[in-house]
């Protein structure tokens, strides 16, 4: 059973900065992408940033040169380094998992909060 563990959200002030941590475990196949979504009220979820095993890096346009995506594939791990945050970044930060045979995973959540 695959389970996807975020971590490292929480309440900031604008211009601050948050790493969110994605914890992978329990699977029997390679991953192939991992990556980032964010989820706000009245929005549906959208990509933030994701990353392939390969190291190509995809960013939504709202949080290029601010946010960065990294991964240790030894660890199973994904984070998401987010610098000069800003209250429209506020939302729940899911981990998402992409293995190489197709399945797809998410993890709980974690609470992102950037207050103005």
């Amino acid at each position: 059973q695959v389970q996807l563990v975020e971590s490292g959200g929480g309440l900031v002030q604008a211009g601050g900065s948050l790493r969110l941590s994605c914890a992978a475990s329990g699977s029997r196949f390679n991953i192939d992408v991992m990556a980032w979504y964010r989820q706000t009220p009245g929005k549906q979820r959208e990509m933030v940033a994701a990353i392939t095993s390969g190291g190509k890096i995809n960013y939504t346009d709202s949080v290029k040169g601010r946010f960065t995506i990294s991964r240790d594939n030894a660890k199973n791990m994904a984070y998401l380094q987010m610098n000069i945050l800003k209250p429209e970044d506020t939302g729940v930060y899911y981990c998402n998992l992409k293995l190489l045979i197709g399945l797809n995973y998410w993890g709980q959540g974690t609470q992102v909060t950037v207050s103005s």
